[in-house]
């Protein structure tokens, strides 16, 4: 057990004059706070994301199968709270965004590291998103590792090879994995993985939907800050799935 020093306060085991003294608006707009923390709130969101997408592969690669159940439900309720925050954010009206948008320059939310660094680890592994952010730094060498490590679909995998199923190609994997489903009691662990894997990926859609409404109805069809194309672009991310081959067999289910 780990002893905590003497005295110890609550405002100093969270750190709390760092946290709290990391916002600093650009402008003397009263919305540009709330701006500030959402996303602030976000990034620490998907710090945790990725320290449980972590934690979740380690336990699979020991068949851990309950906990990894537990860690994956903890992923998707994060991710449902995360969805939650657009409703705040939609509280920003056009006409307020557009009197701080200017102080964001060619910052964007879509250049967040740990956003891509989530969809790598999950097993959406776009190489492209790696030019977003410079080479040699801690943010580049964190996606090119995440990048090439196994993701959690890869360790799915591995797993539903370790129970002896047929992992040989893709056409293996399918009826593989649509042999558990078919035989779910037979196959509880490996079951249960998939329909969390599902969870997240239902989840990650739900944010990705709510996110591009948030942004249609903020500042509509304007280009984005970082030079994206704003909410086209959201809404062509909106088909993306981590694990496509679990949605594809359900019709055959």
């Amino acid at each position: 057990m780990t002893v905590q020093p003497a005295g110890m306060t609550y405002a100093q085991f969270l750190d709390l004059e760092r946290v709290l003294g990391a916002q600093h608006p650009q402008s003397e707009m009263h919305d540009e706070m709330l701006f500030i923390i959402i996303h602030q709130n976000k990034e620490l969101w998907l710090k945790q994301l990725l320290h449980e997408v972590a934690y979740a592969i380690d336990l699979l690669r020991d068949d851990q199968f309950g906990l990894v159940h537990k860690t994956l439900s903890r992923v998707s309720r994060i991710q449902t709270v995360m969805t939650l925050s657009w409703d705040v954010l939609t509280t920003l009206t056009p006409v307020d965004y557009m009197k701080f948008r200017h102080v964001l320059g060619t910052g964007s939310g879509f250049q967040s590291a740990q956003f891509r660094e989530l969809e790598y680890r999950l097993g959406i592994k776009d190489p492209a998103y790696l030019e977003i952010n410079e080479g040699g730094s801690e943010a580049r060498r964190k996606l090119e590792k995440a990048l090439e490590d196994p993701s959690l679909w890869d360790e799915a995998v591995a797993a539903l090879g370790r129970g002896g199923f047929d992992v040989s190609d893709d056409d293996a994997i399918r009826a593989s994995w649509l042999d558990i489903y078919r035989n779910a009691d037979a196959h509880v662990g490996l079951y249960g993985l998939a329909e969390k894997l599902v969870d997240i990926d239902e989840a990650l859609a739900a944010w990705r939907h709510r996110h591009v409404l948030m942004v249609e109805r903020v500042i509509g069809m304007k280009r984005g800050t970082g030079g994206s194309a704003g909410a086209p672009y959201l809404r062509s991310t909106l088909t993306k799935r981590a694990f496509p081959l679990l949605w594809d067999l359900r019709t055959e289910i």
